[in-house]
């Protein structure tokens, strides 16, 4: 049995990065979903932010999403990250700009009013248009997957039910980040990352919202 065991919840977007990785190394691992709305007694003692995922291994606790991936790259061969500590440092910069964006996609779909929606709307695609310039191609950099495709293939997912309520432009004439997003739908360890369901789970979770966007869903 693997000795790693990732605690996680089915929507959350940062779990994703730890079982994309998991899953591009071939790690063995359990999964153990939990309800953040209703977390067991045990999760507090070991999530010190309250948060998933939590990773706990050889009898420690790691948490933070972006930690716990780069350590499962450390820990096997053939890292995600590129070799040049320089575009190392690069990719990392747009990782965050990536929790950055995740950010902006929370304020969009819950923002109340047809003001603060479109502002909060026009706002992530201004994010989509930032990191336009910054993609080579096919991936972010080039032919090869890297720890920060596995960090926007989770993000531009929730494009995915947006799209099915309405057109709102984010992708419009940026055809390097579309095609990006296209990719990256196919990527199977993208498309596991998430459990049998998420597409009706998120929905449900959007439309409870009590949100703008959530009156747009009838």
């Amino acid at each position: 049995m693997s000795d790693l065991q990732l605690i996680s919840h089915p929507l959350c977007p940062y779990v994703q990065r730890a079982v994309i990785v998991l899953t591009e190394k071939n790690m063995d691992h359990q999964r153990t979903y939990i309800d953040l709305a209703d977390k067991p007694d045990w999760f507090a003692p070991i999530s010190p932010l309250g948060r998933v995922p939590i990773l706990k291994t050889a009898g420690t606790v790691l948490f933070e999403s972006q930690v716990i991936a780069e350590y499962l790259d450390e820990i096997t061969p053939l890292s995600l990250h590129p070799e040049d500590p320089l575009q190392k440092a690069r990719h990392r910069s747009w990782i965050e700009f990536g929790s950055e964006t995740l950010g902006a996609i929370a304020g969009f779909y819950t923002a109340k009013d047809a003001a603060a929606f479109d502002k909060k709307r026009q706002a992530l695609r201004e994010k989509f248009a930032r990191i336009e310039p910054e993609i080579t191609g096919p991936f972010f950099d080039g032919n090869r997957f890297h720890l920060i495709d596995g960090v926007w293939g989770p993000l531009f997912r929730y494009l995915d039910s947006f799209d099915d309520i309405a057109d709102f432009g984010f992708l419009q004439d940026l055809k390097k980040t579309t095609a990006w997003r296209s990719l990256l739908s196919t990527r199977p360890s993208i498309v596991t990352a998430v459990p049998d369901g998420y597409p009706a789970r998120l929905k449900t979770f959007l439309k409870n919202r009590n949100s703008y966007l959530s009156g747009l869903m009838g």
